[in-house]
């Protein structure tokens, strides 16, 4: 059962966020903070009092963008302490996926919050809750003498080997494969890259560049230093006033001068081929 402190500063979205959460069985405490400054008190007066005290807090839902105090400022500060509560991000900004995993955040919840998004959310804080109390219990007693049996190494077997056509992306501990032919395209974000398919986006810590070279050969092509698209996702080129630009379902990406002559080739030879 997690006992929980939700942040935001705009009251309607932290009383919603709160409903939420005391619905939820696994949550057996949900309080409010509206601002930075109160909820550092909270959290301050939860990690004099232990873990175990009556103030105790398991898990912080925090807001990004708050007067003052910011929700990554709050994460930083919390990152100081031997035994900080657990972090998820819920926020309408998806730019700060990068500094918030940076930061150990269990999740990232994108507003307006959907029910079986935050209870996903909340699992994900309750698993790894758990991992953390095991960890910290140490291995168990042996009951009694153990007769050691000789195994055959098992041999290692690389995400690669395992899944040829899919990516792991991770979030918040939980590792899930994405299919490859699935993206549509690929946004550079510093040493991350995001990955955009039809249902939504993943962020991976793996450069753009290493992507360009991994899937060539399965269509990606660069159009920018940004961006890396699947040729067969690609839903019209346009040009204009000397710009070119594709669009991919509902984006619209801009293919830089250096690229553009090799997309319309590659998009020729396709429709001819």
């Amino acid at each position: 059962m997690l006992r929980v402190l939700a942040v935001d500063d705009e009251k309607p979205l932290l009383e919603e966020l709160l409903y939420l959460l005391r619905s939820d069985p696994r949550v057996l405490s949900a309080e409010g903070a509206s601002d930075a400054t109160e909820a550092l008190r909270r959290i301050t007066r939860a990690l004099e009092t232990g873990p175990d005290g009556p103030d105790g807090i398991d898990v912080v839902f925090l807001d990004i963008h708050m007067a003052g105090l910011t929700g990554l400022d709050i994460a930083r500060l919390l990152a100081g302490f031997a035994q900080p509560p657990l972090i998820v991000f819920v926020t309408a900004h998806e730019g700060f996926a990068v500094q918030a995993f940076d930061l150990k955040a269990v999740d990232y919840v994108l507003k307006p919050v959907r029910p079986e998004r935050l209870a996903e959310a909340v699992r994900r804080a309750r698993a790894q809750l758990g991992r953390t109390a095991a960890q910290q219990a140490g291995p168990a007693e042996p009951a009694g003498p153990s007769i050691p049996v000789q195994r055959r190494p098992a041999p290692e077997v690389t995400v690669a080997e395992r899944t040829p056509d899919q990516i792991a992306v991770e979030l918040g501990g939980v590792t899930r494969f994405v299919a490859i032919a699935d993206i549509a395209y690929v946004e550079a974000q510093g040493d991350y890259a995001r990955l955009h398919t039809d249902e939504g986006s993943h962020l991976v810590r793996i450069p753009l560049s290493t992507l360009e070279e991994r899937w060539a050969a399965r269509g990606f092509v660069r159009i920018h230093r940004r961006h890396l698209v699947a040729l067969g996702r690609i839903d019209e080129l346009r040009l204009d006033a000397g710009t070119t630009s594709v669009r991919v379902g509902s984006a619209e990406l801009q293919v830089s001068r250096r690229h553009a002559r090799q997309l319309r080739d590659l998009l020729m030879r396709q429709a001819t081929g």
